[in-house]
């Protein structure tokens, strides 16, 4: 049975519904998935064999090299895609429930970071833990998106 999977970026202006099982996610180290994506890797879900809709806006785009170009939200700056002749890999911090869908392969791993292996040794606090520090997170009102479908945002103030 085919699974549905929805997702879009932190201002909500771009959405996205996929229609299909999602059987190829992964996780790229590749200095342009760096640079891409502002981190240390990629974490990416191919679309593949599945049928993947833009139910809200669409992601702009830039071209990163000859075979590759990225989607990501105009208006907020979230990346969304990965795009090349073998199909469409979309962000899986974009999905509504990114830990629907885990990372089975890590590619570009000659350009890996040798700390990011270790990334599990390192002390662990809830955003709470940090209160005191940062006395602003108490009264934090986000105004990202859901992660769920709506019928309209933004929403109304």
């Amino acid at each position: 049975m085919s699974q549905i999977h929805t997702g879009g970026c932190q201002c909500g202006a771009v959405r996205f519904r996929i229609f299909g099982d999602l059987l190829d996610s992964s996780i790229c180290h590749c200095r342009m998935c760096q640079k891409a994506f502002g981190a240390y890797y990629a974490p990416l879900v191919s679309t593949r064999g599945a049928d993947l809709t833009w139910t809200r806006g669409t992601p702009k785009h830039f071209q990163s090299s000859n075979h590759v170009r990225r989607g990501f939200c105009g208006d907020c700056g979230t990346p969304l895609t990965y795009e090349a002749a073998d199909g469409i890999a979309v962000a899986a911090g974009a999905f509504d429930v990114p830990g629907s869908v885990p990372p089975t392969i890590q590619y570009g791993v000659e350009g890996k970071i040798g700390f990011v292996d270790h990334l599990s040794d390192l002390p662990e606090r809830s955003t709470q833990d940090d209160i005191e520090a940062a006395p602003f997170l108490a009264g934090i009102i986000s105004y990202q998106h859901p992660d769920h479908d709506t019928e309209r945002w933004p929403r109304e103030t």
